[in-house]
């Protein structure tokens, strides 16, 4: 007994770094998916940079939808900066390595960007409500201080969040294997790798992911269930369709990333399951991102009409 903890005493007081084993071991598949991941990542950056850059010069968009579309735009640029290029590194150079420190830090971002995403996304179902269910109020409502305090709320969340999820796993002592099945150092892979009974951990983990991913969806739930009773309020089939399209496309957005985060995250650890859950994982980091600038630029007449002016100045246009 005693030399068993000497060797889990030396494990886990040399480890150092941990290995990521990422989506494929296969040779041939590698070039292949760091130049789909590379595209990806450079349409992402691109597509939410024009969305930020569209918000700003265009007066038609200063408006608070557009100021929480353009905090949108630029969390999921972090977002998906976070863990896309360590893992273009890794299926380019073949090294799989990533620093104790640097999987700590990974991890705290990518949980920090996802829980300030969560309030954030509860901020834009609140803009919508007033806009739609008390328009006559919402230029006092949805004023910018208020727009400010909630999208600085949303980070903070967030960040308070992150630090302690990350905190909770990294605390721990790891021994074994130092191999994370997964692309990024995301929590359920870490906590197979820890020592001893990690279930008050995984306790721990589970309800603060709970109230920070319910809490804001109840909060989206409850504007959409006022904007719901508003439209049907509304006479006209077209007025009905016209009020609508106002929030479809953060609808749509809303429904991609919770969707995935919530099978991801608020299952029992029991069902865990490696390759299912890494390819799950891959839609709300790298493919929700490159989503959302063409969820909002083809279905948003505004963000349409800015493009095409930009487009029309340009003296080839």
């Amino acid at each position: 007994m005693l030399a068993k903890k000497e060797r889990i005493l030396q494990n886990t007081t040399t480890l150092t770094e941990f290995i990521l084993l990422g989506l494929s071991n296969e040779p041939n598949l590698q070039s292949t998916l760091f130049s789909t991941f590379l595209a990806i990542y450079i349409i992402t950056l691109a597509g939410n940079l024009i969305i930020i850059l569209l918000t700003l010069v265009d007066p038609v968009l200063h408006t608070p939808m557009y100021f929480f579309l353009r905090n949108l735009s630029f969390l999921e640029i972090c977002y998906t900066s976070v863990n896309v290029p360590k893992m273009l590194e890794n299926l380019l150079s073949g090294n799989k390595s990533i620093s104790f420190l640097g999987c700590a830090l990974q991890t705290y971002f990518t949980f920090f960007l996802g829980g300030s995403e969560c309030f954030l996304l509860a901020s834009m179902a609140y803009d919508r409500y007033v806009a739609i269910c008390k328009p006559l109020h919402y230029p006092v409502l949805m004023n910018r201080k208020v727009c400010m305090g909630l999208a600085g709320a949303s980070w903070l969340s967030g960040f308070f969040m992150s630090f302690g999820h990350t905190s909770m796993v990294f605390t721990m002592s790891f021994c074994g294997s130092n191999e994370i099945n997964h692309f990024f150092c995301d929590i359920p892979p870490l906590l197979k790798l820890a020592c001893g009974d990690t279930s008050r951990t995984e306790i721990a983990v589970f309800v603060v992911a709970m109230i920070f991913v319910t809490l804001p969806f109840i909060l989206i739930l409850m504007s959409y269930a006022g904007i719901v009773i508003t439209i049907l309020g509304i006479s006209s089939v077209e007025g009905r369709k016209k009020t609508f399209s106002t929030c479809s496309s953060h609808l749509i957005v809303v429904t991609l990333f919770y969707g995935s985060a919530c099978i991801m995250y608020l299952k029992p650890n029991s069902t865990y399951s490696p390759n299912s859950d890494k390819y799950l994982s891959l839609f709300y980091t790298v493919v929700s991102p490159i989503l959302n600038p063409i969820i909002y630029s083809f279905r948003n007449k505004e963000v349409k009409g800015a493009l095409r002016k930009i487009w029309e100045r340009k003296p080839f246009g």
